[in-house]
Formats: structure tokens, sequence, C-alpha cells
């Protein structure tokens, strides 16, 4: 973990309340998806924790929706501002332990760190099937991106306005019905009640279970959560868990 400076290149709206920003810096140290940033923001105490949703040698695109004063300050930047980032910080998915035809699901902007884990699955010979849930068609982003990588992609809208009405339990339990998966492992980030619905219906997998946090880096503990391996640091011993390891 260093604390780095980094150069805004673009900082643009994606969709309805939705944005992405590249920042340009060393991405040396970042060992794989799920690894997530802590970002300062000026009169903000608490720096901000953002899920990498994409890397390479150059920069960082973070994908974020504006929820509160933090997240609407990132959506004033402008490219050329410079952001003080502790980067890179807790763990990754293990992309070894990760079968063939595992599913990716995200819900919302919890679809961040799902993008670079289908991207390098697929590079590693994979053929991981996407499910991501979003409210309705206007709140959806990457779609594109996703089939461009060459994954099998599922979207679910609560409204019905595209693809599977539901949520992405609603369109996994189509998939298994419709043989095309049968649901045996997942990698998975969103809202901790999504999480919580997807592991009830799978069997093995890896969960993002990143959310609000102070230090980012394990110090101040506040992080910390009760698993079936006693307790642990969401940001330190996290933010990736293995199913079989949470507490719900």
């Amino acid at each position: 973990m260093k604390d780095e400076l980094f150069t805004i290149e673009r900082n643009e709206l994606l969709c309805r309340g939705t944005y992405l920003m590249r920042i340009k810096g060393d991405t040396s140290q970042i060992k794989g998806p799920g690894q997530f940033v802590n970002i300062k923001i000026d009169g903000l105490y608490l720096r901000r924790p953002m899920s990498i949703a994409n890397y390479d040698d150059e920069g960082i695109e973070i994908i974020y929706k504006i929820v509160g004063d933090g997240t609407a300050k990132m959506a004033a930047m402008e490219p050329g501002e410079t952001i003080s980032c502790l980067c890179p910080l807790g763990n990754g998915f293990d992309i070894d332990a990760i079968p063939d035809n595992a599913i990716l699901t995200g819900g919302g902007a919890g679809a961040m760190p799902i993008y670079k884990l289908s991207k390098m699955l697929t590079e590693a010979g994979k053929a991981p099937h996407v499910v991501i849930g979003f409210n309705r068609e206007d709140e959806i982003f990457f779609a594109d991106e996703f089939r461009a990588v060459g994954c099998d992609l599922t979207i679910a809208t609560m409204d019905g306005s595209v693809g599977v009405k539901g949520t992405v339990v609603d369109a996994m339990k189509l998939l298994k019905e419709e043989g095309k998966n049968d649901l045996a492992y997942v990698c998975v980030c969103g809202p901790d009640p999504m999480m919580k619905a997807v592991s009830e219906i799978t069997q093995d997998g890896q969960f993002d279970l990143g959310g609000r946090m102070a230090c980012g880096f394990g110090a101040c503990m506040g992080c910390t959560i009760e698993t079936k391996k006693g307790p642990q640091r969401v940001c330190k011993e996290g933010p990736i868990f293995m199913q079989e390891d949470i507490i719900w």
C-alpha cells in the first residue's frame, strides 16, 4: 500500500447517477481484481473506498454512484486535478480457484470489480457467465464492454425494461432452469441483501464484502466482521471472502 498521487484523466457520466473516473498513476502494486483504493476528498475527514473496475500499466478506472457528499464532490472533479489515493488495498479474487463456467454477478455499482475479473478469466481461457442487475434501463452501464470481453451476459432489471424482470437471483435461477448454468460457483459483489440471497442458491464462491470503512488498511478495526474463522477486517483480510467462511 502507498499513498499515491493520481491525476484525473476522465470523469464522465456513464448513466443515470453513475460516473466513470479514470486516474493516471502507479498501478504496479495492484495484484488483481477485487482490490480497492481509498480516496482523500477535500473537506471530508474520512477517505472514500472505491473498488477498482479496471486497470492497466498507466492508470485505474473507478465506477461510482452519487450517494452522498463524498461522491457528489467526486462528480464535480475535473480532468487535470490530482487526488490522493491509498492504493492498492485489500485482497483480490483468487482467479486460480475460479472454475470454468462460473457466474460473475453484480448489482448496480457492485458490478465494478466484476469487469476486470471477467477480462482476466477469459484471457485465461475460461468462459464465465456474467449476470448484472439494475433497477431500470437508464441505469445500465458496461453491457457492451462485457460483451466485448466475450462473456455470456444476462441483464436483470427490476422493472423488466431490459432482460430478465427481477433481481440477479431471478436471472440466475432462470439460467439454471434453462440448463445453462448449475450455479456451482459464483463471484459476487453488490448490496449485502443481494449477496445473501445469492449465497442461498449457490454452492461455492467468492464474495466481495467491501463497504464503508475508515482507515482502509486494518489499523482502526472499524470494519471488523465475525466469520467462521473468527473476527476478520474487511479492508485487510477481505474484501473478498470465501462463501464457506461468511456468517450472514
